[in-house]
């Protein structure tokens, strides 16, 4: 065989070698484009079903002879890997910012934001800050902002003048941006939700005692109190105050000497945040529903779904 065939031949073969490795190739990208494909799929069909699982989640939750504790909010099967968790979470422990601000309770504001690393003065802008953006007319507090001062950093129709709709709409006021820096987690010691007062039942150690004026320590009484003998939160052998009154006693505050302390507080808020997980293979959404009066003439407030990583 001469040189020239054998120069076609090899020729060939090496075609042919980069054929297969180009076809290889395409079937790889294809395998890959369906797995893709089937795993959108996938994720459609379990998120469907998770939010359906939220859903029922939600139902059960909502029912006003459901109980916090019940294991009835909590459901999984192994078999078909999918299942929801409920949580009945009072909107009572945490403070009302509309509520603070509308019985013009600067002090506790003060107070609060200065246990949390901010000076005297930066305190009080703070304050002043929200009490101008809520208030209803353009006369400004001593250290607050009202529309001058959004104008001249290019923020117009600020402020609102009107209650928060939103814990989001705080963050638009001067200073808050300060105040997020030093304690991050800010939203979770407030709410718009609650009937006003914060809930003796169910507030924290921190929260009452910068409400009630005394050291966290002391106000871990309150919850011990409600516990009952067994240490066990939503048992049977809880004993949850029936008046504010009754619990400062035991924090050693006397309504009557400090009625604005006795003002801060109430005992069984009926709103509630119901917040549902509904999990399918992995795959989680979010419900959250906040009602008011559950187990009477329950009224929404606010529903709101999400995507869970």
């Amino acid at each position: 065989m001469n040189r020239g065939k054998r120069f076609k031949r090899g020729s060939a073969l090496v075609a042919v070698i980069w054929l297969i490795a180009i076809l290889a190739l395409a079937s790889v990208a294809a395998l890959k484009v369906v797995a893709f494909d089937l795993d959108v799929a996938s994720a459609k069909i379990n998120g469907f079903r998770a939010q359906q699982l939220a859903e029922m989640g939600i139902a059960i939750g909502a029912n006003p002879s459901v109980e916090r504790g019940d294991p009835i909010l909590s459901q999984w099967s192994d078999e078909n890997d999918e299942g929801f968790e409920v949580k009945l979470v009072s909107e009572g422990g945490k403070f009302n910012i509309n509520a603070l601000l509308a019985k013009d309770d600067k002090n506790l504001l003060k107070s609060m934001f200065i246990d949390w690393g901010l000076d005297i003065d930066q305190a009080a802008a703070v304050v002043d800050a929200l009490a101008d953006w809520m208030d209803p007319g353009d006369e400004e507090e001593l250290n607050g902002a009202e529309v001058a001062y959004y104008e001249e950093i290019g923020r117009v129709n600020q402020p609102f003048n009107r209650p928060f709709y939103n814990l989001e709409e705080m963050r638009l006021v001067r200073g808050m941006d300060l105040v997020e820096a030093y304690r991050p987690d800010w939203r979770s010691w407030f709410t718009i939700w609650s009937s006003g007062g914060l809930d003796l039942n169910e507030a924290s150690p921190e929260l009452i005692g910068v409400a009630a004026e005394v050291p966290t320590e002391n106000a871990t009484i309150i919850p011990e109190t409600i516990i009952g003998p067994d240490g066990i939160r939503d048992t049977d052998d809880d004993v949850p105050f029936r008046s504010q009154a009754e619990a400062l006693a035991l924090l050693g505050v006397n309504p009557n000497l400090r009625p604005d302390i006795s003002a801060r507080f109430t005992v069984n808020d009926t709103t509630t945040r119901i917040e549902s997980i509904g999990t399918a293979s992995g795959v989680r959404r979010k419900i959250t529903l906040v009602v008011r009066n559950r187990t009477g003439q329950p009224a929404i407030l606010e529903r709101t779904e999400e995507v869970i990583p």
